[in-house]
């Protein structure tokens, strides 16, 4: 089989480093059509203000009588750093803020996370992962030599916000996803995630702890369990609003001396490792392709200054180095132990046990209902 000439989409950064992307005679690619048709004629950039009332007074509504009325993720980042803002200054909401420890986060995102819920006076219920338990995993994960090691920390960190929720009575959860800064999603080859039979195998051939004291979530938990028998919803609020990446900054930095990240979900040592080495070095991915193009498709990034960007690599190799270092530590595992696994054979989810077709088929009835307009595939 000929290997595929390398292509740009001429309208945003996708390119053929995602093997079944679409040109069309123009050059234009898939995920730019599927903004123009499925995303832009459903969604108001300058926000929903009618529909944004309607949720708070149900909100409100429902959270009557109780201590809180909603559960909001706070990671330190743009996103769910503006949702607790909003929630609290112009809503008049009342949440409960959830943060988790994941052992890898990084000094400005712990800081940001304790100005937000300093100055806006709001409660915080902290979760601990248990760290030997997840570095076995973790360590697991980069043995499978899969694309998206990422799978173990961000599926702990959604498990943890659903079962906590469920567990305490939460009817609503905010979330910072939002069309904006995220209309292209990265494919299925770059990010497989949320896959607990993906998760179980790979920790069975390569594991050598439990995962006891890990939080795990299936699709058909919180999809159909949460959702309609314990009555948790899940909110986009940001798509409900007008929200341009560099005014939110802005008005963070003003509000909270809030502190950007170099790039999107860099909050974490591990998160900016993988995205930043693993994914571009051992297989050609780089996730600015997919957040660059949301930008550029948004109106909020020139697409030549986007050109420009990718030039350069994620971050240095020094601090890539650094970073190695300190994650093998962690891992138990010496910095040569590592660079061998990085050369050994690329391999996908594909390669192990995995639910992709129950995935697949919950995303098609998504898209069916309306739910989720993105191009995932």
């Amino acid at each position: 089989m000929s290997k595929r000439e390398y292509q740009v989409c001429s309208n945003c950064v996708m390119d053929t480093s995602d093997s079944k992307i679409v040109f069309d005679e123009k050059g234009v690619c898939d995920h730019c059509h599927n903004f123009y048709e499925n995303i832009k004629p459903n969604w108001n950039p300058e926000g929903n203000p009618e529909e944004l009332q309607r949720l708070i007074d149900k909100i409100k509504k429902d959270g009557q009588g109780k201590k809180y009325d909603c559960l909001i993720g706070l990671s330190g980042g743009v996103d769910s750093s503006y949702v607790a803002y909003c929630a609290v200054r112009k809503w008049g909401l009342r949440p409960l803020i959830f943060a988790v420890d994941t052992c890898w986060n990084l000094e400005v995102a712990d800081k940001n996370i304790e100005k937000i819920i300093n100055k806006l006076g709001v409660d915080v219920h902290y979760e601990k992962i248990n760290h030997d338990e997840m570095m076995d995993l973790q360590l697991a994960f980069f043995k499978s030599q899969v694309p998206y090691q990422d799978t173990p920390q961000d599926h702990n960190i959604f498990a943890a916000l659903y079962n906590f929720a469920a567990k305490n009575g939460f009817k609503h959860i905010l979330t910072g996803g939002n069309y904006s800064t995220e209309c292209v999603r990265e494919p299925n080859e770059w990010v497989h995630e949320n896959d607990i039979t993906l998760i179980k195998d790979i920790h069975k051939k390569f594991g050598k702890k439990s995962m006891d004291h890990l939080q795990l979530c299936g699709m058909f938990k919180y999809r159909l369990y949460y959702r309609y028998f314990k009555g948790v919803e899940l909110h986009k609020v940001l798509d409900l609003i007008r929200y341009k990446k560099a005014e939110v900054i802005d008005e963070l930095k003003r509000e909270f001396n809030w502190e950007p990240y170099a790039n999107k979900h860099f909050e974490s040592v591990f998160t900016r490792f993988y995205e930043g080495y693993w994914l571009p070095k051992k297989f050609g991915y780089d996730k600015r392709r997919a957040h660059f193009s949301s930008l550029i498709l948004t109106g909020q990034l020139d697409r030549k200054e986007a050109l420009e960007i990718l030039k350069n690599p994620p971050y240095s190799e020094e601090i890539a180095m650094q970073d190695m270092e300190f994650i093998c530590k962690e891992m138990g595992i010496s910095v040569e132990e590592f660079k061998k696994l990085m050369e050994q054979e690329n391999k996908t989810y594909k390669d192990y046990k995995n639910g992709y077709k129950y995935i697949h088929w919950a995303r098609n009835l998504a898209k069916i209902f309306g739910i989720e307009r993105r191009n995932i595939r």
